[in-house]
């Protein structure tokens, strides 16, 4: 019984927090996006796509990011040639919202909580970045894999991080381990 109940309550503070998360992030893409006439994507999307920019040149290429004013993306040039488009679920907000809400229901300090929450983010987002320069280069360079670089490689790499975080988070931070080892 005190199994199920653990099991009850981190499922109840998982939905909890995601769907507020998710629930304050759609409402910040509601009012900061902008999808009649001319286009405009939110901020957090314009800064994605400015990262991945500034990161590209620091590694020697040559991009160009700027507003697709056609639909709601940012374009990705790559050498002159727009390659891919940036579009909200390449923020990574997604996934940094599911990896925080499992670290807040697998109950661990504040501190660590915010620390390794902190860290994981900054974490997912470097990689999303490294993500989204390596798409567009390989995307250019083998067209023919695009489906299976986007819809399933890429993806699998994105999830096994935050898979193996929460591994992380669950071994050496949450009050989970710390209750195996005292029963």
């Amino acid at each position: 019984m005190k199994k199920n109940k653990a099991i009850i309550i981190f499922l109840i503070k998982f939905f909890a927090t995601y769907f507020i998360l998710f629930g304050i992030y759609s409402f910040y893409l509601h009012k900061t996006q902008k999808k009649t006439g001319i286009f405009s994507c939110a901020p957090i999307t314009k800064r994605v796509a400015q990262d991945s920019e500034t990161f590209s040149r620091f590694l020697g290429l040559d991009v160009k990011v700027e507003q697709n004013v056609e639909e709601l993306s940012m374009k990705f040039i790559l050498n002159g040639h727009h390659v891919v488009n940036i579009v909200e679920g390449c923020s990574s907000v997604s996934i940094i919202i599911l990896f925080l809400a499992f670290i807040i229901a697998f109950k661990g300090s504040f501190k660590d909580t915010v620390l390794f929450g902190i860290a994981g983010t900054v974490f997912i987002y470097l990689t999303n970045l490294l993500r989204i320069v390596l798409l567009a280069v390989l995307y250019q360079k083998y067209p023919e894999y695009n489906y299976f670089l986007h819809e399933l490689f890429f993806p699998a790499i994105i999830y096994g991080l935050v898979f193996f975080l929460w591994i992380i988070w669950v071994k050496y931070f949450s009050h989970y381990n710390k209750l195996k080892v005292n029963e």
